[in-house]
């Protein structure tokens, strides 16, 4: 190794430190141990069934397309022709991983025993990315659910299903936690209620053992996942409503009442979830295919409609007239798994009767060149000092520095926040509605000394262009009135992206508007309706 790279590698060290310090030692520890004493598939017999029942699954639909030998997923195709193309090299990680989930046996014209038989044969026991935990889990649990729904899982399908179970037994994911742990413990339960004997008990054990450690720190008091993302807070409710379709109990029943009035809360006009850190819509089920599922198990969301403060969360939703806004005064995230985090903090979301008007620009993929800005402050409807992020975000799924909020209020017209990850530096943001209703005032204050570059970022739905007509006034989309101090800030307008989906990247324009000059630093900028 020259001199430069092992530079290079001692002025990282620092940044791998604010990383790694958060670590719980179990995470630590479990990398040692996957390490050392990587898991050995056991090709056992598969234990005798449960008895068990034969009818239609009650569940979600899913999101795949398939079509002979071609899957779509994430808007990317591909066809699984040989052996090697269920670890083809053309295709992202998280395709990959799709493709092994086996979400696609709920399509009604799929030949499910073909590609269970084909995906015994060409993915051998413990090799490729089927046999990873987290697709491992979805898988197991998939071809339970097609058993149970009226097909035959043939004798050399059960022998493999069994092998499944036993090495995910032996691999679960207390190096990574968080969602991830309690997919395994999904699949752990559904195995146990499926498979008889000893076995299958000690499955069943192990996996309402898990539910049971982890659920009461994950699901919040306000019903949030703990990862502050919508998109995995739906994911992990259809999975408990799965289990509790497959087992029953009140111990499920009271998060899952918690979290489905978090997810209708968080549900914007247009029906579709917030777009706050990773999160897409068409990964999970929808908000309307969700509070369905859960009716015909009888369950209601808890609580009144509407919003308001959302404080173990740190989300916000807030009403007036024709207006919504969500905003973010959240932390990161867990702090020993903030993977899926953004640099958002107090950026927002802003509709005006069924449009998003203001968006988060999204996310494209977990393995895209976009990755890394995608998960920037300039990304986000919040402010950037001195082109820093506000937490710092890099590699995929990492975080070193972080943004935490100092102080949150209530106000009578709005909320106000403050966060300090421009340390020394403080940045407070209110969301203020105007007096008549009209719109949405948005105060900017940064509290400390010197000279700084801030810049105000808004992005704007691809339906909602914006154009400046003179200095201190843009309009948007022909209806709206952007107003800001045009002695103190400069504006630009950029092409950009806006990312609703995964493998989407649609055109949009975003609005910039830049400070230089000595703090402390108060701004104000008002978008209203145009009279």
């Amino acid at each position: 190794m020259d001199r430069n790279r092992i530079m290079t590698r001692v002025s990282e060290l620092p940044l791998y430190w604010r990383t790694l310090r958060h670590l719980k030692m179990i995470q630590v520890a479990d990398r040692i141990r996957r390490r050392l004493f990587p898991a050995r598939p056991d090709l056992s017999p598969a234990p005798p069934l449960r008895p068990g029942r034969k009818k239609p699954y009650h569940g979600c639909r899913s999101r795949a397309e398939v079509s002979g030998n071609r899957f779509t997923f994430l808007h990317c195709s591909a066809e699984v022709c040989r052996p090697g193309d269920w670890n083809r090299k053309d295709c992202s990680k998280l395709w990959l991983y799709n493709l092994h989930y086996f979400d696609f046996l709920r399509n009604e014209d799929v030949d499910g025993a073909h590609w269970i038989d084909r995906w015994i044969r060409e993915n051998p026991p413990g090799s490729g990315n089927g046999w990873e935990p987290y697709p491992l889990s979805l898988r197991i649990v998939n071809w339970i659910k097609y058993h149970r729904s009226g097909h035959s899982l043939s004798p050399k399908a059960l022998n493999s299903l069994a092998v499944q179970l036993r090495f995910l037994a032996a691999s679960l994911e207390y190096h990574l936690l968080a969602n991830h742990l309690l997919a395994n413990a999904k699949a752990l339960i559904f195995g146990g209620s499926f498979f008889d004997g000893e076995e299958g008990a000690k499955w069943l054990r192990k996996g309402w053992e898990m539910y049971r450690e982890q659920l009461p720190e994950q699901i919040l008091a306000d019903g949030g996942h703990f990862e502050r993302s919508l998109m995995y807070h739906s994911i992990l409710l259809e999975d408990l409503l799965d289990v509790h379709q497959e087992t029953g109990g009140e111990f499920l029943r009271t998060h899952l009442l918690k979290m489905l009035g978090f997810l209708r809360s968080f549900t914007g006009p247009d029906g579709r979830i917030a777009l706050f850190n990773d999160a897409a819509f068409n990964v999970a089920p929808g908000p309307e295919e969700l509070l369905e599922y859960a009716g015909r198990l009888g369950l209601r969301p808890e609580g009144p409609e509407g919003g308001g403060w959302f404080a173990d969360s740190g989300y916000l939703r807030l009403e007036r007239g024709d207006w919504t806004l969500f905003a973010d005064a959240a932390p990161v995230g867990p702090d020993y798994q903030p993977g899926h985090a953004h640099a958002d903090t107090l950026g927002f979301e802003l509709f005006f009767k069924t449009r998003r008007i203001a968006v988060d620009s999204g996310v494209s993929g977990y393995q895209t060149p976009r990755r890394n800005p995608e998960r920037g402050t300039g990304a986000h409807n919040t402010l950037r000092l001195d082109g820093r992020d506000s937490s710092e975000v890099w590699a995929a799924h990492r975080v070193g520095r972080r943004a935490r909020i100092t102080e949150t209020r209530e106000l009578p017209d709005g909320f106000t926040a403050e966060h300090d990850g421009y340390r020394p530096v403080m940045h407070r943001r209110s969301w203020r509605w105007l007096e008549d209703g009209s719109g949405l005032r948005i105060e900017d204050e940064l509290k400390g000394t010197g000279s700084h570059t801030a810049e105000l970022f808004w992005h704007f739905h691809p339906d909602c262009p914006v154009e400046l007509r003179e200095p201190g006034r843009a309009v948007v989309a022909e209806d709206f009135l952007l107003t800001y101090p045009a002695d103190r800030l400069t504006a630009g307008v950029a092409d950009d992206f806006w990312s609703p989906e995964f493998g989407l990247v649609l055109p949009n324009r975003t609005l910039i508007l830049r400070y230089q000059g000595t703090l402390p630093l108060q701004l104000s900028v008002i978008i209203s309706e145009k009279k």
